[in-house]
């Protein structure tokens, strides 16, 4: 996401608009412009797959369960005095809807957020202001964006979130908090030994997401301190959107889908489960990040670290084989808590802790009272699951 360095000529300075002008507006792309959009971005996003592919992609994922019913929303910059498909698209992005809950002194709202993505101006359009005035006007427009005071859980947006990759300070500008971006990472390793852990299929899935939203729930209204909680709701249509984007991406590149969605081990009250995609961001080679993310680790009892660290070394042993058999370069946990990082010690596995500073910033504008940074506010379960 971000704006890049320009490369300026006499026929861009005339063809675009001075970025502070009335006569730009922030609307919605006609059909034929969300394709252009996306054959624009594919340079920066696309290239895991061929263009035509990837366009498939992402019109794919304007149906998926979390998309449906207005949940993703598409945005341009343009001029407004210029007729739709025929003016230029200045600057783009997408938000996607997602369930929260809020909780304060014990008392928890269900809400929702919009999720920021794909930010994107082209490069004849950059450094000359126009991503910036398109956040600049949606960031607050979100907060009334799809409120409905008759529907449940539809009637605030508290606050809207995206993912930086370009450092901590660009969009903090226009009111996007960074927040802790952490993570631990693994090595892909094969294994010959038979696993402890029991490998998760998609058919497992959501039984378990309803579980984990019971013991967010939970986490809130025990909140002991002064500070506003908030947390992305796990559902299985978030997870859902991360698997149907590996599956399809996955397919593509290799004919197949991966079964294994994540692994589990223990007894229902005292089990530790992770539910993971395999994200690749180029071609198989390790310049090109491909990753297995964890984008959600659970443990229902956080009593017996010794124990619980046996659990989580088996599902890492499953993520490291799945990491290697599907040719990614690590295994990624974000944002573990301080029982997790000593559950990862005594696990004895390969790791290294990461402080990220420029890519995946957890970004958060926060439409209530207060500063709005982590002083004020816990974000809890800030993991992978969360990102668009």
């Amino acid at each position: 996401m971000g704006e890049n360095t320009p490369t300026t000529t006499l026929t861009d300075s005339i063809m675009a608009p001075d970025s502070r002008s009335e006569s730009l507006i922030l609307t919605h792309p006609t059909a034929e412009e969300k394709l252009a959009t996306w054959n624009l971005n594919s340079v920066n996003w696309g290239t895991a797959l061929s263009v035509a592919d990837y366009l498939e992609r992402e019109q794919y994922l304007t149906t998926v369960p979390l998309a449906r019913n207005g949940g993703i929303t598409h945005w341009i910059l343009v001029d407004r005095s210029l007729p739709p498909n025929e003016r230029p698209i200045l600057a783009s992005c997408e938000s996607l809807r997602k369930p929260v809950l809020v909780s304060h002194n014990g008392v928890v709202t269900e809400a929702f957020t919009h999720g920021i993505g794909s930010v994107f101006s082209q490069p004849k359009f950059r450094g000359k202001g126009y991503a910036s005035r398109m956040l600049r006007e949606l960031g607050p427009l979100l907060k009334d964006w799809q409120v409905d005071p008759k529907t449940p859980g539809m009637h605030t947006c508290p606050f809207s979130i995206l993912y930086s990759d370009i450092g901590k300070k660009y969009y903090a500008k226009f009111g996007w908090v960074p927040f802790p971006s952490t993570h631990i990472a693994f090595p892909p390793t094969a294994s010959s030994k038979p696993f402890t852990a029991t490998p998760l299929a998609e058919s497992d899935i959501e039984e378990l997401c309803a579980t984990d939203e019971q013991y967010i729930r939970r986490s809130l209204e025990n909140a002991q301190d002064a500070k506003i909680h908030v947390a992305l709701m796990p559902n299985h249509d978030v997870m859902q959107w991360h698997h149907k984007r590996e599956n399809f991406v996955s397919r593509k590149i290799f004919g197949k889908s991966p079964l294994i969605k994540g692994a589990i081990a223990g007894d229902v009250g005292s089990r530790v489960w992770a539910i993971c995609t395999r994200a690749f961001y180029g071609p198989l080679k390790p310049e090109s990040g491909n990753t297995l993310h964890i984008l959600r680790l659970v443990v229902e009892d956080e009593a017996d670290v010794e124990a619980n660290a046996a659990k989580l070394r088996g599902i890492l042993e499953i993520a490291q084989a799945e990491a290697k058999e599907w040719q990614l370069g690590h295994v990624e946990l974000w944002n573990p808590t301080k029982i997790v990082k000593q559950m990862v010690k005594e696990t004895g596995l390969e790791h290294s802790e990461v402080e990220r500073e420029e890519e995946s910033i957890a970004s958060l504008m926060w439409y209530g009272e207060g500063s709005g940074t982590s002083a004020d506010i816990e974000w809890v379960g800030n993991e992978k699951y969360g990102w668009c």
